[in-house]
């Protein structure tokens, strides 16, 4: 296997995540993972993306973006930690993922927020902060496939775990791959501010506005509705 493709989270997974856990609810017991070990990547590369992410999304948005990270890191590191990527590329694809669900975004385009989102990604990373082509592309990969929940294929090493985490902090998914002390540790630094309430609201929006989008393969009612009941975070709210 070439470095670029360890580097940077190219390995293919299984898209199934029953497939991933072998059938089981986790591969081992999770245990509490605070926020204060886990180093946050500080390249020059990450602190720039980390100021767009800051100004570019809503609070809501980017606290849900770092609890992404802080949720995936943990799942890295207690469920899959033979799995090989650089910490600063999953950051980069964590704090992308919801580019294209600004209102500004949405409503600038025809197109699914994650096509548009992972292009916008794409061009950032690679045009004007010069990230590695092989690095760029990895993140767009993620962004454009991290709703491409399905039983067939496969998907990058970063794509699956963006996959995991988003699931986990959007709808409680997976809830056997984290434990209870982490969530209490990474909602205390960054809140949910209602994020169930406010992201159930984006995702009506778009396919409000955009009947043909992506996110209606998810249930054009049930995955908004799942999102808003979603019971693991809701005494995080």
């Amino acid at each position: 296997m070439s470095d670029v493709v360890k580097t940077y989270g190219w390995e293919a997974k299984p898209r199934d995540s029953s497939e991933l856990l072998g059938g089981k609810k986790n591969v081992k017991e999770p245990e509490p993972q605070i926020v204060a070990s886990i180093e946050l990547p500080d390249s020059t590369l990450a602190k720039s993306v980390l100021k767009y992410a800051q100004t570019e999304l809503s609070t809501p948005t980017f606290n849900h973006s770092m609890r992404v990270f802080y949720y995936g890191k943990a799942i890295h590191i207690q469920q899959f930690p033979d799995w090989q990527f650089t910490d600063e590329t999953y950051l980069l694809a964590c704090l992308l993922h919801d580019l294209g669900t600004t209102d500004k975004n949405i409503s600038g385009t025809m197109m699914s927020f994650e096509y548009y989102g992972g292009i916008l990604a794409l061009n950032l990373l690679s045009k004007e902060l010069h990230a590695p082509i092989e690095q760029a592309e990895s993140v767009a990969e993620a962004v454009f496939r991290h709703q491409d929940i399905g039983q067939t294929g496969t998907i990058t090493t970063i794509g699956q775990l963006l996959q995991l985490a988003t699931i986990f902090d959007n709808m409680g998914g997976h809830k056997d791959l984290i434990h209870e002390d982490t969530i209490k540790d990474v909602t205390k630094r960054w809140p949910r501010n209602r994020w169930s309430s406010c992201f159930a609201a984006t995702i009506r929006k778009e396919n409000g506005l955009k009947p043909w989008a992506h996110t209606t393969t998810l249930g054009e009612e049930d995955f908004p509705n799942g999102v808003q009941g979603n019971t693991l975070m809701q005494p995080y709210e």
